[in-house]
């Protein structure tokens, strides 16, 4: 290959890469803002967690300081590159944790096998959260829940659902998919679930700050 035929970067392809990284670095700012807010929600929602449990893309791994050391732990993450972090994350904190490949549409599980899955701020950002769910509900025994902590759509004809709409297109491109006015909360209430417990809360993050947090048993 010479050098006329190296691929280069088009201008707004690097523009669009520019914008992730000060997307991701606003977010990271935040994150451990977050982290405390949301703490003692988590701690109250994992608390009872037994069994298998299945984590749909657990990423760095903030969740696992919650979790319970004997519980048989499954992580679906697409990305591999996280696999060997999560793994050390694990042995810090006393958990065994099984990484398998797949995504929120495809998870490598067998049906009717798992206790609880938990997803948060998983469900704003995946391609379509009806399949997700339904895949949820495939691997989750009857009986089994669904725990949640999701960023949602600020409510109808709110000032910040308008800011939502309009910078929805940007923001999904450059925060990997997110989508900042998802109504996830009817998503869950339609899928089949046999209850949907949630409630709202807020968090001070820019443009996504509406959350619920919740339960919805199989």
């Amino acid at each position: 290959m010479n050098v006329n035929q190296i691929p280069r970067e088009l201008p707004n392809q690097i523009y669009a890469n520019l914008g992730k990284k000060l997307f991701a670095g606003m977010i990271a700012q935040r994150s451990n803002t977050y982290e405390r807010v949301v703490s003692e929600r988590k701690r109250s929602l994992f608390a009872n967690l037994q069994g298998k449990v299945l984590e749909i893309s657990p990423r760095h791994g903030s969740n696992l300081p919650y979790y319970p050391q004997n519980i048989e732990l499954i992580g679906i993450e697409p990305n591999l590159q996280m696999h060997s972090y999560l793994q050390k994350q694990a042995k810090k904190l006393g958990l065994n944790i099984d990484l398998r490949i797949g995504n929120a549409e495809w998870l490598d599980v067998e049906d009717n096998s798992i206790d609880t899955v938990v997803t948060t701020l998983v469900l704003c950002s995946v391609p379509n959260i009806n399949y997700t769910l339904q895949a949820i509900l495939r691997v989750l025994k009857p009986g089994g829940r669904l725990l949640f902590i999701e960023h949602i759509a600020a409510p109808q004809r709110s000032f910040l659902r308008k800011v939502q709409n309009i910078i929805s297109p940007i923001w999904k491109r450059l925060g990997d998919n997110c989508h900042p006015n998802r109504e996830t909360w009817i998503a869950l209430e339609k899928a089949g679930f046999s209850s949907v417990n949630y409630e709202h809360f807020e968090v001070e993050l820019p443009i996504v700050s509406p959350h619920i947090i919740g339960i919805a048993t199989k």
